[in-house]
């Protein structure tokens, strides 16, 4: 499977159907799905159609399950109930956020490379000085962890959040169970932004299951689309978050509302309230799909790579000064990297716009330029990349 002569675009044919025409290299950005996933969108419907008010009796009881397993399996966490499902990250963030004390502004320790769900919120509770945040430069990435590390022994901190593969460069933390336990004594709660790493690299997390929150989702290399966000919740902390909603508690739902609020006692405690389940589908799908077909992680990060590796290849080929091999943010020599390839330049929105208009979709953060490389690429794809940026910058 890691042979990147391999094709697997027969899975997405819908996808490839629409616009035969496209050439789509942001599988970081918004990730195509595959044909299964649309079967799954549409059995939704379908389930809700059928089933009406008992839909939530499968969804909880069947589906949540089952992609809860999946998603165990692939992140190698020992007990899939330490998942919690919602619609987007950001919920997640503000759970979090809002187990942090109250009183003095707690002390949150971050990077500067964190995605917009946490960067926003974060400087937005800092102008109202309702938290102190703490920013580790997350370039030169050499010596990252020891820096980061470095920043937690000035704490302690409430709350320690970094990626595990930065959203702008790709690059991707080399030792992430040693990076927790460098932080464990420094920081109350450590959460790790996994949605560039999930389902693109190779993450075990059953080391630092026990004490690291973990959140992603199906958007991006997921192949599952929106609506489908998870965060695996340390077994044990028993938190109680201030922003909650009646899924934190369902099995309750029937009691008295007596006394302090109730929690579940695993993952779902963070969960919030009714939210479009279509997106679970889609993962469920996706997840037992690539496992029927024995697709691993692992082989779709050496694809990547290997289709990055190519494209660096023929760029330097084309001898392109704007994209010059000089120019990568992470080069393909560096092994801690995502599946997507980041060039800083000028010209990259430039470049972008040009390479629309050949119905070529990148994308650009700042003076990035970005592509991105997944399952339903193949060589022929890249080839016909670098023909038309070879066309586009001549």
């Amino acid at each position: 499977m890691s042979d990147s002569d391999a094709s697997y675009k027969a899975h997405f044919s819908r996808f490839m159907a629409a616009d035969p025409e496209r050439l789509h290299m942001a599988a970081h950005s918004h990730h195509p799905w595959p044909d299964v996933a649309i079967d799954a969108h549409a059995r939704c419907a379908e389930d809700a159609t059928r089933l009406a008010d008992r839909k939530w009796s499968y969804i909880l009881e069947e589906l949540f399950p089952a992609a809860r397993r999946g998603i165990a399996r692939v992140l190698s966490l020992p007990d899939q109930s330490s998942l919690a499902f919602g619609p987007n990250t950001h919920g997640f963030v503000l759970r979090l956020l809002s187990c942090l004390p109250t009183g003095a502004a707690p002390r949150i320790l971050t990077t500067d490379g964190e995605f917009h769900s946490f960067t926003r919120q974060a400087r937005r509770l800092e102008e109202e000085g309702l938290v102190a945040v703490t920013r580790v430069a997350s370039a030169p990435f050499a010596d990252f962890p020891a820096r980061f590390a470095a920043a937690a022994r000035s704490g302690p901190f409430d709350l320690a959040f970094f990626s595990y593969v930065f959203f702008e460069s790709g690059y991707a933390v080399p030792d992430l169970a040693g990076l927790v336990e460098a932080l464990a004594p420094h920081a109350r709660l450590i959460a790790i932004d996994g949605y560039h790493g999930f389902m693109a690299v190779p993450s075990d997390l059953g080391g630092l299951a026990g004490r690291a929150f973990y959140v992603a989702g199906g958007y991006k290399y997921a192949m599952a689309g929106e609506g489908a966000a998870f965060l695996h919740v340390p077994p044990g902390q028993a938190m109680r978050p201030r922003d909650t909603g009646w899924f934190a508690a369902f099995e309750s739902l029937h009691g008295a509302p007596e006394g302090a609020v109730s929690y579940a006692t695993d993952g779902s405690r963070f969960m919030g309230a009714t939210f479009d389940p279509a997106g679970v589908y889609r993962m469920r799908a996706v997840l037992d799909w690539l496992e029927e077909l024995g697709v691993t992680v692992a082989d779709i990060h050496a694809r990547a790579h290997a289709l990055q590796a190519r494209f660096v290849e023929g760029l330097a080929r084309l001898d392109l000064a704007a994209l010059a091999p000089a120019h990568l943010v992470v080069p393909v020599s560096a092994p801690n990297r995502g599946n997507f390839l980041a060039f800083r330049t000028a010209r990259a929105a430039h470049i972008a716009r040009a390479l629309a208009a050949r119905n070529v979709y990148t994308d650009v953060r700042r003076d990035h330029l970005r592509f991105g490389f997944g399952l339903y690429h193949d060589e022929d794809d890249v080839e016909r990349l670098c023909a038309i940026l070879g066309e586009v910058l001549d």
